[in-house]
């Protein structure tokens, strides 16, 4: 067994970076961008978001990213999924930077291929070149689709298919479906998910792409409910295919990673079980992507280094109290964010909004298990949707202290209920990039212009 603690060494020597030829359409590259530019000054100015200026560049001129991406030696690598997008591209990123690859990404969270053209707009220069071996992009899975259809990927890892904001993506049906287009669409090998069995059953319909698996040993099958074990099957999936890299242990923020034969545990800062479980599909995509070329030293080193990607699990410091800041958006993910943590540690918020990037419907609560809160309790809920939250809490006989919807006034009260304590807060996807805002005006904080 290989074990890793210590802290990454440089990235590898022997990569050789190759010039990049001059893009196509040079002279439209550069009236393009300098559009694009503009836009986002313009944007900055107004306080608006970092995807519009992309939007104006997909309307001027379509295949733009198309040219600016075709430049890289290992191409373009495609993450997407219902849960652990996020994470999981952030992993990939510093795991190839350690095998020392210059890395393209999307780093904003914003998973639109308008966001992809944004992220662009930052990296090239004026005629289009990009200085980068590898992109490496997180993609909503629908707009994967369209993204895949201007520039097919050439890996693609696809993550897994829950029950997730209904009311834009419809059933769980047509989400595989979606992903599986990405991966029609993938020119070299894809990644899938062994243990999601309509993830797993993409592979069939890949005859002539290669395909590698990612997966959980059979001991710790049932900490990792599918989505039919939570809607009514009683019989998990059993796992048919061989997976190119296994989690076969968890210890506290200890992993058990299984390739090559060889066990290798390796000392984590990401929190959560999930996210175990999104390393061990990271180490799967980078050992496809570079094939025998892999540095599996460099690699697990690097590893235990990452840090948890914004909002998942992130931790930040608050005059003295650490506030932990855990992304729920599903029944599925919230159930093991809950497991995740001991709740008995420290003060504990949940913070559920409804706005469009959460899902208007919030019936989803009632599909989770918070009986696991119920000692020492909820020191407070908050958001758009405090008192759904707070009456869902008391089905499950969970005390509530505190139930205040305005989230400046409820971060406030959480600080000082906190009283030292670590304080935890669940939260949906708007009321964690309201909370960060919050936040960075209290400390600095990265990925917040101040």
């Amino acid at each position: 067994m290989t074990r890793v603690t210590d802290a990454p060494g440089r990235p590898s020597d022997a990569t050789v970076r190759r010039p990049h030829p001059l893009p196509k359409r040079p002279l439209r590259n550069a009236a393009t961008v300098l559009i694009g530019r503009g836009a986002r000054f313009l944007t900055r100015l107004r306080g608006g978001g970092t995807a519009f200026p992309g939007l104006i560049v997909e309307h001027l001129d379509r295949d733009f990213a198309a040219r600016a991406l075709a430049q890289l030696p290992y191409g373009v690598v495609v993450i997407s999924g219902t849960n652990g997008k996020t994470t999981t591209t952030r992993v990939v990123t510093e795991l190839l930077r350690g095998q020392g690859l210059a890395v393209f990404t999307n780093p904003s969270g914003s998973n639109y291929s308008r966001g992809v053209v944004s992220a662009l707009l930052g990296r090239v220069d004026l005629l289009g070149r990009l200085d980068a071996d590898v992109a490496v992009l997180e993609l909503d899975e629908a707009h994967g689709v369209l993204f895949a259809d201007a520039v097919p990927p050439r890996f693609a890892l696809l993550l897994n298919v829950l029950r997730d904001q209904l009311d834009r993506f419809g059933e769980i049906d047509h989400t595989a479906e979606l992903l599986q287009a990405i991966a029609a669409r993938t020119t070299g090998a894809v990644v899938l998910n062994r243990d999601d069995r309509r993830i797993a059953a993409i592979a069939a319909s890949l005859p002539h792409t290669p395909v590698r698996f990612f997966g959980v040993g059979a001991s710790l099958a049932g900490r990792f409910p599918g989505d039919d074990e939570m809607h009514g099957r009683e019989q998990q999936h059993q796992a048919v295919h061989d997976a190119d890299v296994l989690l076969t242990a968890i210890d506290s923020a200890r992993a058990t990673f299984d390739f090559d034969g060889t066990s290798h545990a390796v000392d984590l800062r990401l929190r959560g079980s999930y996210n175990m479980v999104n390393a061990a599909a990271a180490i799967a995509l980078v050992r496809a992507v570079l094939g025998d070329g892999v540095e599996d030293t460099e690699l697990l080193r690097t590893l235990s280094a990452v840090t948890p990607a914004f909002g998942r699990g992130e931790t930040i410091e608050v005059h003295g109290t650490a506030v932990e800041l855990v992304l729920v958006k599903n029944p599925a993910g919230f159930r093991l964010a809950i497991q995740s943590f001991d709740a008995a540690d420290c003060a504990t918020v949940i913070a559920i909004n409804d706005h469009d990037n959460d899902s208007r419907d919030v019936s989803w609560l009632w599909d989770v298990d918070f009986g696991s809160l119920r000692h020492p309790g909820v020191d407070l809920v908050t958001g758009t949707r405090a008192a759904e939250m707070a009456l869902r809490l008391r089905y499950d006989d969970v005390p509530v202290a505190h139930v205040e919807s305005d989230l400046r006034r409820a971060l406030d009260r959480a600080l000082a209920l906190a009283g030292g304590r670590p304080l935890r807060i669940y939260c949906t996807y708007t009321a964690m990039l309201q909370l960060r805002r919050l936040l960075a005006a209290m400390t600095p904080l990265e990925g917040i212009d101040r």
